[in-house]
Order: structure tokens, then C-alpha cells, then sequence
């Protein structure tokens, strides 16, 4: 009984299942496996053939961010850390060689003032050697003096909703006026999706559609970071076009504003702005992948 099954445990399971086939055809007329692959086309056509009857229709948005330019104001306990830090700072940290020279300098001049004071000692280094840390430090605080920084609020700036240098400190998205049915909302750039072309290509025509120049943005990766779902009025509903779904991609603005105009109405909003202008439903999905950076 052992030998019958160690020459059966040796075989392939190939071989097992065509002895198993002519065994059944034999006795009962059974159908023979087949172990042929699955065709994996199959599921392929189907989707495609899904697509193209779908009540959806596809769109893609962009949410474009500009990034802070300038690091922001530092809160109350930011400042009392930051304190804190460059006093630990000067505590324990070692002088600089451009301390240790002030306090050379300072000994010489101390030894230059004593009533047993030897020339001869100091030949060696020399008057301008000495005042050369002092100068230096005449000369850093001439040019501290002269300099003016540029100005972290620009009221006027600020203001400009359309312009992309407002706010500095902040990240901005851009919003765009667009028609949707009957009326003009302000969204994210959004754009239908066409056949042949990848969502992400989607929502990089979009981005292109709403200035004459076309922004340079970094795209985040290839996948969606969200999606909106509506559904048309009743009235508007037929069995072949339900709703829309929108999916959103994210950018990084890489450049300036385009040198031309812009096609249509633009805004540059910071994220607690953005209510002002989106609608609720609109605005809860898009909250969700919206950092305050």
C-alpha cells in the first residue's frame, strides 16, 4: 500500500489531474478538466465596456498650492522656546575664534595701559593687527545699519485676492470661476475627462485651460487625493448621464504667475478662506487633503 502512494506523492499535479480526467472519462463520460489559463483580457473588456456605458461622467480637478515664501510669525510659546534655546545656546556653547580675537585684543590693549608696559613685547603683533578685530566690527555694524529688510505685510499685496504674492507667510490655493449647468461657481480647475487620455492628464489640461501661459506646477504623483460625487437634478437625469464624479490632484506651484492673462476669474485664498467661496458639500471633501503649511 506504501509503494502506490509514494509513486503517486512523485508526480506533478499536472500529471495527477490528467490521470484523474481519463480516470472519470472512463467510468462515468465526465467532462475533462481543462487547465488551460484563465483569459485575462476578459476582465479588461468588460471594464472598458463599463466605462463607456456608465451614467458618470469623469472630470479632473487640480488643487494647486503655493507654498509660504517666508517663514511665519513665530506664536507666544514659540517665541519663549526659541529664547530659551539661544540662552542655553550661549551658555554652553564655545567661544568663536572671533571672540577669542576681542579678548586677545583686549589684553593687548590692557597691557599697552599698564605702567610696566614693554614695547618690546608687542613688536611682534603690531598696531594694525590689534585693531583689526575692532574694525571689522565698525565696519559689519555700518553695513547692519544700512540694510532694510523687505516688509513682511504688505497691506495693499495682501488685499489683491488675485495676485500670487499675497500673504507670504501662508499656503494659497487657487480658485478658479467656472460654468457649471446654469451658473458660475468657484471651484478648484476642473476639466472633462476625454477618452485616450489619463486623469492625471486630465487635470493638467485643466490647469492649462484657465491661463493663456499655463502655470508651472509640480504634480504629486499619478493617483487622486480625493473625489466629489454629485447627482444632476431629477429633471436633468436620463438613464445615460446620472451624475458627475470629480477626482482631485494635487500640485505644487514651481514658478511664478504667468506672463500672460488669465483666461478666467482666478483666486489665490488661504484654507480658512476657502468657505467663503466653495459650497459646503464641495468644500468637505476638498478640506480633507488641504494642509495649512
Amino acid at each position: 500500500m506504501a509503494a502506490p502512494c509514494r509513486r503517486m506523492a512523485s508526480r506533478s499535479f499536472s500529471q495527477l489531474l490528467y490521470c484523474f480526467s481519463r480516470a472519470t472519462v472512463r467510468s462515468g463520460g465526465c467532462r475533462r478538466f481543462s487547465i488551460t489559463p484563465v483569459d485575462r483580457a476578459t476582465p479588461q473588456a468588460s471594464t472598458a465596456a463599463d466605462r463607456a456605458t456608465s451614467p458618470w461622467s469623469l472630470m479632473a480637478a487640480v488643487c494647486l498650492q503655493r507654498l509660504p515664501v517666508i517663514t511665519a510669525d513665530c506664536s507666544p510659546i514659540e517665541q519663549r522656546f526659541k529664547q530659551m534655546l539661544q540662552q542655553m545656546d550661549l551658555e554652553k556653547s564655545l567661544l568663536s575664534d572671533h571672540e577669542l580675537r576681542l579678548m586677545e585684543d583686549a589684553e593687548r590693549m590692557s597691557r599697552k595701559q599698564a605702567d610696566d608696559y614693554d614695547s618690546d613685547e608687542e613688536e611682534r603683533h603690531g598696531d594694525q593687527e590689534i585693531m583689526l578685530t575692532q574694525d571689522l566690527v565698525d565696519t559689519w555694524e555700518q553695513r547692519l545699519k544700512s540694510f532694510q529688510p523687505a516688509p513682511r505685510v504688505r497691506a495693499d499685496v495682501d488685499k489683491d485676492l488675485t495676485s500670487v504674492q499675497r500673504c507670504l507667510a501662508d499656503s494659497l490655493v487657487l480658485l478658479a470661476k467656472q460654468q457649471v449647468g446654469a451658473e458660475k461657481l468657484w471651484l478648484l480647475p476642473q476639466a472633462a475627462w476625454q477618452e485616450g487620455e489619463t486623469l492625471r492628464q486630465t487635470a493638467e489640461r485643466a490647469l492649462d485651460s484657465v491661463t493663456a501661459a499655463g502655470f508651472k506646477a509640480t504634480f504629486l504623483g499619478n493617483a487622486p487625493c480625493g473625489v466629489y460625487k454629485y447627482k444632476l437634478p431629477k429633471a436633468a437625469r436620463t438613464e445615460s448621464s446620472v451624475g458627475t464624479k470629480v477626482f482631485f490632484f494635487k500640485a505644487v506651484l514651481a514658478d511664478g504667475a504667468p506672463g500672460n492673462a488669465p483666461n478666467t476669474p482666478l483666486l489665490w485664498v488661504k484654507k480658512s478662506e476657502l468657505e467663503k467661496y466653495l459650497k459646503p458639500a464641495y468644500m468637505m471633501k476638498v478640506d480633507r487633503f488641504i494642509l495649512s503649511l
